[in-house]
């Protein structure tokens, strides 16, 4: 399996040198059922809109593997398997991985996978995010009320879409948009 830290350690800096913040990095196998192929995820976003276009997945995609291309070439490989590289960015119901995600989309409804149970057993949550106090989240789950658990113990967070989130969110890039040219039926 492939060393997330070391694989970070790698990208960041290029998504840095675009001026890209890191969101994720993932490396999984499948996705689908008898999917074999192994995936390397990189989720990054422009700090001022919190998206990425296009191009700029592209321009982020050529960096990573120039990087992990240089690397291989001096003897250390990261990734022993063949995989695919998949850059996007995060989306509007975004995963939450820092702790700063989860500050600034405190009062929105996230899903929460954990490590550690929590409230009777519980290792599936779903609510509002109320706050992050220090290393402590807390969450107004569905099901059991006010819950607090470390950010260590998540396993997996991501925002769930709603009208709120919807509303919320930054406009997509419209670069573009007025050079559309609809035509009209005669």
């Amino acid at each position: 399996m492939a060393d997330i830290a070391r694989l970070t350690q790698v990208i960041e800096p290029e998504a840095k040198a675009l001026g890209f913040e890191l969101v994720r990095v993932r490396y999984y196998k499948g996705g689908e059922i008898g999917d074999e192929e192994h995936t390397l995820q990189i989720m990054a976003e422009r700090p001022e809109t919190g998206q990425l276009v296009i191009e700029d997945c592209a321009a982020l995609s050529h960096r990573i593997s120039d990087a992990l291309d240089a690397l291989e070439d001096k003897g250390e490989v990261l990734i022993d398997e063949a995989y695919r590289l998949e850059v996007s960015s995060p989306g509007i119901d975004r995963p939450l991985t820092r702790a700063r995600d989860f500050a600034q989309w405190a009062g929105h409804e996230a899903r929460i996978s954990l490590i550690n149970p929590v409230e009777g057993n519980r290792k599936s949550l779903q609510g509002d995010l109320i706050a992050i106090e220090g290393e402590l989240v807390t969450l107004a789950d569905k099901k059991s009320g006010q819950v607090s658990f470390p950010l260590a113990d998540i396993h997996s967070a991501k925002l769930v879409l709603t009208d709120k989130l919807i509303a919320a969110t930054r406009p997509l890039d419209t670069s573009g948009a007025d050079d559309f040219v609809e035509e009209q039926e005669d």
